[in-house]
């Protein structure tokens, strides 16, 4: 009560009242300050991150915050007054701005920050343009004596570095590679298994800045996490310059368009488009957009955090969401961050970007000199995953609406900056009659699309077009044939087979209207080809490349209208081997949210190796856990490690390109028998809650916080929060969860990393890319076995694969081993793994490093070994039988006599 009748110091707002359970607690938060004051600065959102971030003495205990948070204010409207502050420009007018706002830190500001002798620019008028620069010649073909690569790695390392024979080793099979390739559609392709601590990113930085600097070509390096990438930044630092002597980057971070600054929408944010608390934010962002390196809003350098302070999706508004860029015809084109990043890429040695960015600029980049020939991707074991959801068709509510946004153009009073074709192509239609019958034909075509209010009338039962109509008969078959009872909200699915004449008719007729949308747009399309061969007087370069722009985006539409016709030509019809189709009703806590046709490859890995391998001259797949560790002995036998690969190179495209990949091995170098310890706990009962939060509780805190607790389910994850954070907050141990705090995933491990005494609980997300080393993290522990959802998809493919158990072992075995790999960062990390498993199948075991000791105990004795530091082989009576994870069949045999002899409480 008292928070809400005065305005007091906060810091992190959302997370304050969602701990007090208040909906909306407004004050003088520090973070909001921070924004204002040093934008583009990095800052753990926490007491400790605070004072880190303002080189300020850190509060020694939670009593020392409240005088803490008056220190750090004081210190930053210090800052302001301050001759040297970095961050003025613009600070005065921004403020003015944010007076008229009501931003409650205005006031306070005001007397600290001068009025500029001058009128301060605009932002839009401070940003600098980029140039136009010369297409870059093509690679010379070279070759890299295996000297001269370890020469490079070297330099790399630097002269005082642990010399890494396994390190070596991988760089110079990375080296192979960047050879000149024999045949076209033959690319060289090397899978590389490197285990944790080898030093892989630099083993093949080494190669491939060699080879850049020789042959005066460009490496893409993609990875699955932001976190890598922002690694990977750091570590080229030591091939390439931060700028060429030109003052071009060498190295170039490269994401897709919806994580950067939309220049256009944050001035109409600016200009009214943003009401109340969302405005203020884009007064911060535009703060922030004064003094970005990249306008990356999604990983770079504006704060992770800034968005929850205002709840609503502010930040997901300011970037192009939605596709709808009109490129030249933007009056910021010339200083969009955007095309700078792309133009900057074209010129770059090394090009850091995402797998998902990798394949699509292979599959319809703009520019086909561009695209990657020489690839690496790390985090390779997500390469499969990544090309199933960017080779996938989905006609859903949802996307069909943003079709007709795209087409049609702002309707009734919705406001924003919204265009459609006939308002982005308006000289085109008054000078070409063809093309603007075509662009009227389209916009009138589009109206048979879902409308704003869809999903509310599919459920009322009152569907409007063929569209709508689809999507109805799509719900209600859904929901007919549902056999999960559709507990808990969750998205319900069933497979597009043996369909009622309902949905089969629906689907003819919204076929013929998805025909007469792509009839006109390809005669667009064809008629604006025309308008650029033979230009008019009045077209200048702007508006040459706006309709280039144009065209581009066109035929994105026409090939998502053609895969959507495609997928609706096969309802009712033989099913196609190659494909798995499915209907759902996607929803979450029991609220409706999309209903879609879903289509997938069987095996994406097959339009992959036509897209993205067979183009390339050479492609590395690299992972700590690429290959399946069905017998993880280094000695085993030829048979055993060929197992190994196999789904390595299944799930890598290798097997669908005719080249034999180079299979590339490097051990880690850490002793796991010595520094980790597996304990799977055997009397934590399925299904028991209570059991499940207590085990969390008493292992956190045995632990002393520094676990990071991996579930399954979110709703599992949610429960067992909400019973023990009081609990551990109370006893000095803050603990931290996914889908529960309002803060996003990146900021939490941030938060995580900074407190050795903090716990974090999440889900897949954690599971894979989180790199915290030392003290903060000693502990993990997971729910469950990790088994795979059996949906539609992940069935038709273990048919595919083998009928049997064997695929989900090995996807479990691979989610294991990522787990396990959070806890041992490098040499010195050294913590327990624990699974909550009253029946953990012996066969799982070899998923964890060989040497690993293994232990099945009750949860009293992992206590005890947790709380006593105890790791490895010893001779406590209370810790159960040692089980070696070398070798995984004795190991599955010795722990089978086990499970099949022994009680729950045999220890």
């Amino acid at each position: 009560m008292a928070a809400a009748d005065t305005p007091v110091l906060l810091l992190n707002a959302p997370l304050v009242a969602n701990r007090l359970g208040y909906p909306d607690l407004s004050g003088l938060d520090v973070l909001e300050l921070f924004a204002f004051v040093h934008p583009a600065r990095f800052c753990v959102p926490t007491p400790r991150g605070l004072a880190q971030a303002l080189d300020l003495a850190e509060p020694e205990g939670d009593e020392d915050v409240p005088q803490f948070l008056q220190i750090a204010a004081g210190a930053m409207l210090a800052a302001c007054e301050d001759p040297e502050w970095f961050e003025r420009a613009g600070a005065w007018s921004a403020l003015q701005s944010l007076e008229r706002l009501r931003w409650p830190w205005a006031r306070v500001l005001k007397p600290h920050i001068a009025r500029p002798q001058r009128a301060e620019k605009w932002l839009f008028s401070r940003l600098p343009e980029w140039e136009e620069t010369g297409e870059r010649a093509p690679p010379r073909q070279v070759e890299m004596e295996s000297a001269d690569v370890l020469d490079q790695l070297d330099r790399l390392t630097g002269s005082g570095a642990e010399r890494r024979e396994g390190q070596r080793s991988y760089s110079g099979d990375a080296a192979r590679i960047f050879a000149p390739r024999d045949r076209r559609e033959l690319p060289h392709i090397a899978l590389a298994q490197a285990g944790t601590g080898i030093g892989k990113t630099l083993g093949y930085l080494a190669p491939a800045s060699l080879w850049a600097e020789r042959s005066g070509g460009t490496v893409w390096v993609s990875t699955f996490t932001k976190n890598l990438q922002r690694q990977l930044r750091e570590e080229s630092r030591r091939a390439w310059p931060l700028k060429r002597a030109d003052g071009t980057p060498p190295v170039v971070v490269r994401k897709g368009r919806e994580n950067y600054l939309c220049l256009l929408n944050l001035e109409d944010a600016l200009q009214g488009g943003f009401a109340g608390r969302p405005a203020i934010l884009a007064q911060l962002v535009a703060r922030w957009a004064g003094f970005t390196r990249d306008g990356d809003m999604i990983g770079g350098d504006l704060p992770g955090w800034l968005g929850t302070l205002f709840r609503k999706r502010g930040i997901a508004a300011l970037t192009d969401q939605r596709g709808e860029c009109i490129y030249a015809g933007c009056p910021h084109y010339r200083k969009c961050f955007i095309e700078r990043s792309a133009r900057d890429s074209a010129q770059a040695d090394l090009v850091i970007a995402n797998h998902a960015l990798v394949m699509i600029n292979a599959a319809r980049g703009r520019d086909h000199a561009q695209r990657p020939t020489r690839i690496v991707f790390d985090e390779g074991h997500h390469v499969f995953e990544a090309a199933d959801s960017t080779f996938a068709a989905t006609l859903s509510g949802n996307e069909a609406i943003e079709l007709r946004r795209w087409v049609v153009g702002p309707e009734r009073k919705n406001r924003g900056r919204r265009r459609g074709l006939s308002a982005r192509l308006a000289d085109i239609a008054s000078y070409d009659d063809e093309g603007g019958e075509a662009i009227e034909a389209a916009s009138e075509a589009a109206k048979a699309l879902p409308a704003e209010g869809w999903l509310q009338r599919l459920i009322e039962g009152e569907p409007s077009g063929p569209l709508e109509h689809l999507l109805a008969a799509v719900r209600t078959a859904t929901y007919a044939r549902d056999e999960s009872g559709q507990e808990a909200g969750y998205g319900i699915e069933t497979e597009a087979s043996t369909l009622p004449g309902e949905v089969i008719e629906a689907a003819a007729r919204a076929s013929e209207a998805l025909a007469a949308i792509r009839t006109p747009l390809i005669r667009l399309g064809a008629r604006l080809e025309a308008i650029m061969a033979d230009p008019p007087d009045w077209l200048d370069g702007a508006g040459r490349a706006r309709i280039e722009g144009a065209r581009f985006s066109l035929q994105w539409r026409v090939d998502l209208i053609a895969a959507w016709a495609a997928l609706l030509d096969r309802l009712g019809g033989p099913a196609d081997p190659e494909f798995v189709d499915w209907l759902a009703v996607d929803r979450s806590d029991a609220r409706e949210f999309d209903v879609a046709i879903h289509r997938r490859w069987l095996d994406p890995m097959k339009p992959f190796a036509r897209v993205v391998l067979e183009p390339a001259h050479g492609v590395m797949l690299t992972s700590a856990t690429l290959t399946d560790r069905i017998g993880n002995d280094p000695g085993s036998d030829g048979t055993a490690q060929q197992a190994q690969w196999d789904s390595a190179v299944a799930r890598s495209g290798a097997a669908h390109v005719e080249t034999a990949p180079i299979l590339s091995s490097a051990q880690s170098p850490f002793d796991y028998a010595a520094r980790a310890e597996v304990l799977i706990v055997t009397d934590i009962k399925k299904g028991d809650l209570p059991g499940l939060a207590g085990a969390y509780a008493r292992l956190i805190e045995a632990s002393g916080g520094g676990v990071l607790g991996l579930f399954t389910a979110i709703r599992r994850m949610r429960a067992v929060h909400g019973r023990i954070a009081d609990r551990l907050a109370r006893g000095g141990l803050p603990i931290y969860a996914q889908h529960v705090d309002p803060i996003d995933t990146g900021t939490l491990v941030d938060i995580f990393r900074d407190d050795p005494r903090a716990s974090l609980l999440g889900t897949d997300a954690l599971r894979d890319g989180v790199d915290v080393p030392g003290r903060s993290l000693r502990c993990v522990v997971m729910e469950a076995v990790p088994w795979p959802r059996p949906d539609i998809l992940h069935k038709a493919r273990r048919a595919a694969a083998d009928g049997g158990g064997k695929y989900d072992d090995r996807i479990i075995r691979a989610r294991l081993a990522q787990a396990f790999g959070r806890l041992i960062r490098n040499k010195d990390d050294a913590g327990h793994f624990v699974v909550l498993s009253s029946a953990f199948p012996s066969r799982l075991l070899s998923a964890f490093p060989p040497g690993t000791t293994i232990r099945r105990l009750p949860l009293d004795a992992a206590l005890h070994r947790i709380s006593a530091g105890l790791i490895g082989p010893d001779s406590d009576p209370d810790s159960g039988p040692d089980l070696d994870a070398t070798d995984s069949e004795q190991s599955a045999q010795s722990t089978g006599k086990l499970d099949n002899q022994l009680p729950d409480n045999w220890a």
